[in-house]
């Protein structure tokens, strides 16, 4: 009996053996996700299209970067060879990128795991998979991998040169990232000149508008009185005469200037410039080292975008464990995410968040093989070209705006002692050049003002002397009002004037100088910097705008301070600096 029951057992599991691997061959083999993608693609095929195509797994192969990518085995439009089919978005073929992308594989740009050929795995949403897949919208982030884009400006820039572009009508003849040139009926071109969506990756032609002005004109001469333009030509590109008096206007130099600004930055990546020159608008560099340019109190953020979210926490991250949703909500709340973080919220609206989830996804900096080294690349590594553009407006939001404010209005986050506002007309009138420059070269020891003319990765002098510039400009061009005084000249009783420092100061600026509401006054680098005459008329004026009124007004809460008292202040404060 024990015998028959064992012979029944052995038949039984070997069957089962047998079925198990017959569904496992069939399932390899025939219920393969590739496979049945591309038996689905093969119909969508002209029949003799279908006739000569195979399924297979098929893989780009790129040795010189190390990759070998299976993701064409289910994205069969963007293999090598293959025509592609519009109407399903699966099977299209790869989006013009002006590069052949088989000659750079797809994990390069787009992240994921290129020999996994199941979905979630070449994806890259699998647990412990360090490099996921750069989300769809944010797609163009992958150019990262090998470009920089040099001399970025600020937002407000590219904003005002796209505001032009389109105010002058330019999209009547050119097309801009899908957007523009003009058709006419029978589908025949219309008035088109050409694609702009990537002139900068050749360059502005600096002579383009007396181009369009003789044309132009030269077209109206064609024109005689009472003459009627002949039709256009079906099938055929026109530029009439009515089209371009009627299509291209006069444009002033400046009007010029923000619309070559603006398409300096056109590089064929739609997004992601804007991105970028956001991120020189609201100072990340003052704590930020990128490619070795900005500050040291924030991580740097070079390789950002390939972030391992399995080496962060998500506990304070809503919806999925990706890298694009920790990067949305620490620029939410960084002390939230990040406990202990230094950054402060900058109380940013969600369409902001998102450009820099962007951009933060395209720092992917990585050290390519001299053959695949494309030239902005090799600019910014090796010859030092900056990344951020040399005008004052930029220079300023990259590295001053998160402390100083936009506008030069000074900031206040919470938890953090207030920044000074260094755009205030008052504070300009009394400090010299001199004084702002040493000020910015040097920084202040003790505070969060780096030395910028000193540190790795600072400003040059000729950057330091264009902020200088430009901070002239938010105090509405406020000049310096000179002083003809050496720069110690008070001779008064320091006794004296520490009593009214206690009295009338040190709840702002500390009873020791240390700095709290107020500035820092026993700060080495202010004192060597600041002359008396500063002092006194600082403390004479005040500053409007700010919690530093004048002491030589009184009013309900304090009294009037006399020119002598005000001395006494100064020498008190000049003890400091003897102490040090």
């Amino acid at each position: 009996m024990n015998v028959r029951a064992n012979k029944l057992l052995l038949l039984v599991s070997s069957l089962a053996t047998l079925a198990l691997l017959g569904f496992a061959a069939y399932r390899e083999n025939v219920l393969e996700e590739w496979r049945v993608i591309q038996r689905r693609y093969a119909r969508e095929l002209p029949a003799d299209a279908a006739a000569e195509f195979n399924v297979q797994l098929r893989q780009i192969v790129v040795p010189g970067l190390g990759v070998a990518d299976r993701c064409v085995s289910c994205h069969v439009g963007m293999a090598p060879g293959e025509q592609g089919i519009k109407t399903v978005p699966l099977f299209a073929k790869h989006r013009d990128v002006v590069h052949d992308p088989a000659e750079f594989g797809c994990t390069t740009c787009h992240g994921g795991q290129g020999r996994a050929t199941e979905k979630d795995a070449a994806h890259g949403d699998v647990e412990f998979w360090p490099e996921p897949m750069i989300p769809a919208r944010y797609s163009y982030a992958g150019c990262g991998r090998c470009h920089t884009h040099l001399a970025v400006p600020n937002l407000a820039a590219v904003q005002r040169g796209r505001d032009l572009f389109e105010r002058y009508d330019c999209l009547a003849c050119h097309k801009l990232e899908g957007r523009g040139g003009t058709l006419r009926p029978g589908g025949a071109g219309g008035m088109e000149g050409p694609d702009l969506s990537r002139v900068a990756a050749k360059g502005v032609d600096p002579s383009w508008y007396d181009k369009h002005k003789t044309a132009r004109d030269a077209a109206i001469a064609s024109m005689a009185p009472g003459a009627v333009a002949a039709p256009p030509v079906l099938g055929k590109p026109t530029a009439s005469p009515a089209a371009w008096k009627a299509s291209f206007s006069d444009v002033g130099a400046e009007d010029r200037k923000q619309i070559e600004t603006f398409l300096s930055s056109r590089f064929g990546a739609p997004g992601l410039i804007e991105s970028k020159a956001l991120f020189h608008s609201l100072g990340c560099r003052g704590c930020h080292k990128l490619a070795g340019v900005g500050g040291d109190d924030g991580p740097d953020l070079t390789k950002e975008g390939l972030m391992d979210p399995g080496r962060r926490a998500f506990a304070h991250v809503p919806g999925d464990r990706t890298v694009a949703n920790w990067l949305a909500a620490h620029f939410r709340a960084p002390s939230v995410v990040v406990p202990g973080s230094g950054m402060p919220e900058f109380g940013l609206d969600e369409s902001r968040i998102d450009r820099l989830v962007f951009y933060m996804l395209s720092l992917r900096h990585n050290d390519l093989p001299e053959k695949f080294l494309p030239n902005d690349r090799a600019l910014a590594d090796r010859f030092g070209r900056r990344e951020f553009a040399a005008d004052g407006a930029t220079l300023y939001g990259s590295f001053c705006a998160a402390c100083h404010g936009p506008g030069g209005e000074g900031m206040r986050y919470p938890g953090m002692t207030a920044f000074p506002a260094i755009g205030n007309p008052d504070f300009l009138a009394v400090a010299s050049d001199d004084f702002l420059r040493a000020t910015v070269t040097h920084g202040r020891p003790g505070r969060r003002m780096p030395a910028w003319g000193e540190t790795s990765g600072g400003l040059r002098p000729e950057e330091i002397e264009t902020v200088i510039g430009y901070l002239r400009t938010l105090g509405g061009n406020a000049a310096f009002e000179g002083d003809d005084k050496p720069p110690r000249w008070v001779v008064a009783d320091a006794a004296r004037g520490g009593e009214l420092f206690a009295s009338n100061c040190a709840s702002c600026h500390g009873v020791k100088g240390e700095g709290r509401e107020g500035p820092a006054l026993a700060n080495s680098a202010l004192l060597a910097n600041a002359t008396d005459t500063y002092l006194v008329r600082t403390i004479s004026r005040g500053r409007r705008g700010t919690a530093m009124l004048g002491f030589t007004h009184g009013s309900i809460v304090r009294q009037a301070l006399s020119e002598p008292d005000i001395e006494s202040i100064v020498a008190f404060v000049r003890t400091w600096e003897k102490h040090r």
